[in-house]
């Protein structure tokens, strides 16, 4: 069984019915909205998104082009994409944690061994903002760390203005964090991954 088929809250959510051709014969169409996780063959588009996203306001990214490439190769599994009728709206990348804070190594690796899933950067298409998007993809990538043995936590790093998107996520603020990008500073925030047992009788995982 894939991890795909396993997961039902990432499975496609086909929101149309397939349109016909004249002739009675099934035309195929992309699904209306799909979640799914990212590969390398999403690394353009993830980070036209970001950098549209991110620049204008902190004048920089959290993931590079090749930092993105880096990580959708390393643990393409901790990411996950919104797609609608074929084309990325927003995305998260993640990678995996060995310690309870974060530190400035945190930005470039992975821990294939840790049990504290990092979440790098979350960020919506700017013609798909105010929405509510970021906020069910958010909800649906929990959902999915709940469905992986190995995770325990899940930590990210913020600016101050969006420490109250995160707490309405169910994130709780753990104060500064150690990690600084030139002169920004953030606020570091957790959410427990918590029930594997539930999941696993309940959803197939």
């Amino acid at each position: 069984m894939s991890a795909l088929s396993a997961l039902p809250f990432l499975k496609p959510v086909h929101l149309r019915s397939p349109r016909s051709s004249p002739g009675g014969q099934r035309r195929h169409t992309l699904p209306a909205s799909e979640f799914r996780c990212l590969s390398p063959e999403d690394a353009i588009s993830v980070f036209e998104i970001e950098r549209e996203a991110f620049i204008s306001v902190s004048g920089d990214c959290p993931l590079h082009l090749d930092e993105i490439r880096h990580f959708l190769n390393l643990c393409p599994e901790l990411s996950l994409g919104w797609f609608e009728e074929g084309r990325l709206v927003a995305f998260i990348i993640g990678s995996l944690w060995d310690q309870d804070r974060l530190s400035q190594a945190a930005l470039t690796l992975h821990k294939p061994q840790g049990t504290v899933v990092h979440i790098h950067v979350l960020a919506v298409h700017r013609t798909f903002r105010q929405q509510g998007k970021g906020s069910i993809l958010m909800w649906r990538y929990l959902q999915y760390l709940r469905c992986l043995p190995f995770a325990r936590r899940a930590l990210l790093m913020c600016e101050d203005f969006l420490v109250p998107f995160y707490q309405k996520c169910g994130f709780e603020a753990l104060g500064p964090c150690e990690v600084t990008v030139g002169d920004l500073a953030f606020i570091e925030m957790q959410h427990p991954v918590r029930g594997h047992a539930f999941m696993r009788r309940n959803s197939g995982c």
